[in-house]
């Protein structure tokens, strides 16, 4: 599946909810989100709308690796 284009911070952060990620604080445009699933994750997420397409698969290349699956399978789950 391809990374989907247009997708705001707020959207990401609610797709990314059933796998644990809360905001833990917001700092100028940077939102920082936790997890506890699977061992204490982090992960900064700018505050644009949109989220440019690099940073996007930077995120979801990071979460991905820390469960343990691939970009597309993340992918698939969340959107």
């Amino acid at each position: 599946m391809k990374t989907p284009r247009d997708i705001t911070a707020n959207e990401l952060i609610k797709a990314l909810k059933p796998f644990g990620y809360e905001i833990v604080r917001q700092k100028g445009s940077h939102i920082r989100i936790k997890t506890e699933l699977n061992g204490e994750h982090y992960e900064t997420i700018p505050n644009h709308k949109p989220i440019k397409i690099g940073t996007l698969n930077g995120i979801l290349n990071s979460i991905a690796e820390h469960f343990d699956m691939t970009k597309e399978e993340l992918i698939e789950q969340i959107f």
